[in-house]
């Protein structure tokens, strides 16, 4: 074996050896909060990671390839390509859909994309950015997912797209969602960064649409730190994205390989001369979106952990509901879709006409016992001061009036703890006893 061999075989195991140790010492500490979310990891995390930065090849590489080849394999989606976020990943999902590429199927500035306003802002925002129009159905109060009821009154002959989450992980209702898009040739984008994991009629979600994305954010399944993917069936999508995520170039060689094509200097591209170089031609509007080696190398590592994880996910959310459901009076619990199989991202509150209490009494009061909580992302995005230069008609549409219902209802009412896998059953007890006593002083 080499002597660089050995050094790095040494260096790997005092990661190790550091990581048991340090495992150790934080035993001693007593937890005195609790937050919504947070990293598992073992030592096999950081000796990818530090293996990775020891090769020092830095960008989108073998790691990298091996993560996207494991997580479609995971999904069971023929492609799945690595960026740097989930925002990005929703960025890129959106661009790809108004490619050149795909003639009049394309979406085009002033075409218009079905929504919902109870959402993470970048599942809105690459709409607007691009010059198309957002139209804005609501939510069902109790799955929190879009009202299928109210697509036909979105729908118009300038309609390309719909654009909506997997909310908090649970499976909007695919059967009604997808047949509506075929029948009335549309896209499908699944923004799944909160439902790694689930599953409708026994399908990971990923497999069911035209695009789908993920986040790998600490908050999320699995963690690569700032990472996302794209996920796709259609082999003509997969190139479009690649394209744009790499720049926009036409050239499909990795960084670092030359002549893939064997076409380097030898073609002819739009109005460029004869045999200018591949490597700089540029089939997309494109820009960079890639990752490094080192999250590829860690997103390896999570992704044989990500199986427990969606068990424990499932079991916590379980949990919390067993105890807790005796104040079904009080609180809207989340509910699954019908034929679905959640892997939660969170446990939801929302508040019901009987509370003789406040969604502020109650997460100020378990903020103060050291129990973190999360409101509904944006709760109604067309509220937010982002939104004030935006003319209702003209920039985006509202189905039903002026007034979301159930929108409005979560952004005043609802709320969401934890259900991560570093959740022990002391923080679960913990929790529930914590809401159970609030209640008990209210009632």
């Amino acid at each position: 074996m080499k002597k660089s061999e050995i050094i790095k075989q040494s260096i790997l195991d005092a990661c190790a050896t550091y990581y048991f140790e340090k495992k150790e010492e934080d035993k001693q500490d007593t937890f005195n909060k609790i937050n919504y979310a947070g990293r598992v990891y073992s030592h096999k995390e950081i000796q990818n990671a530090v293996e990775a930065s020891l090769e020092f090849y830095l960008t989108h590489s073998k790691w990298c390839n091996l993560f996207e080849k494991k997580l479609s394999e995971f999904l069971g989606v023929k492609y799945s390509l690595l960026v740097n976020s989930g925002s990005s990943a929703n960025l890129l999902a959106f661009l790809t859909l108004t490619s050149h590429s795909l003639g009049e199927n394309r979406i085009k500035r002033g075409d218009k994309v079905i929504c919902v306003a109870s959402c993470f802002p970048t599942s809105v925002t690459p709409i607007i950015q691009y010059g198309a129009i957002p139209v804005f159905v609501d939510i069902d109060i109790n799955t929190l997912n879009i009202n299928v009821e109210q697509l036909r009154f979105a729908l118009s002959d300038k309609t390309k797209a719909i654009f909506i989450a997997h909310t908090l992980g649970n499976p909007f209702n695919l059967d009604i969602i997808s047949q509506f898009c075929d029948d009335n040739n549309l896209w499908l984008i699944a923004d799944c960064c909160d439902s790694l994991g689930s599953r409708y009629k026994g399908e990971s979600l990923e497999n069911i649409c035209d695009i789908a994305t993920s986040s790998f954010f600490p908050a999320h399944h699995i963690c690569l730190g700032e990472s996302g993917a794209v996920h796709t069936n259609n082999s003509i999508l997969k190139v479009i994205m690649q394209s744009i995520r790499d720049w926009g170039k036409d050239c499909s060689c990795s960084p670092g390989t030359d002549n893939k094509c064997g076409n380097r200097f030898s073609g002819q591209y739009g109005e460029m001369p004869q045999g200018f170089d591949h490597k700089y031609i540029f089939s997309e509007f494109g820009l960079n979106l890639k990752v490094t080696e080192m999250q590829g190398a860690i997103g390896v590592a999570q992704l044989e952990k990500l199986t427990d994880f969606i068990k424990a996910r499932k079991e916590n959310w379980n949990k919390l509901y067993e105890g807790l459901k005796q104040y079904s009076d009080l609180f809207i619990f989340q509910q699954a879709e019908e034929c679905s199989d959640p892997s939660w991202f969170g446990f939801t509150f929302t508040l019901t006409d009987k509370c003789n209490f406040t969604r502020y009494d109650i997460v100020k009061y378990i903020e103060d016992k050291g129990i973190q909580t999360r409101l509904l992302f944006a709760g109604n995005i067309i509220k937010q001061p982002m939104w004030s230069d935006l003319i209702n008609g003209l920039d985006y549409i509202i189905i039903g009036g002026n007034e979301l219902v159930n929108t409005n209802k979560v952004m005043n009412d609802t709320f969401w703890i934890g259900v991560y896998p570093g959740m022990t059953n002391e923080k679960i007890n913990y929790m529930i006893t914590t809401i159970k006593e609030f209640v008990n002083e209210k009632t």
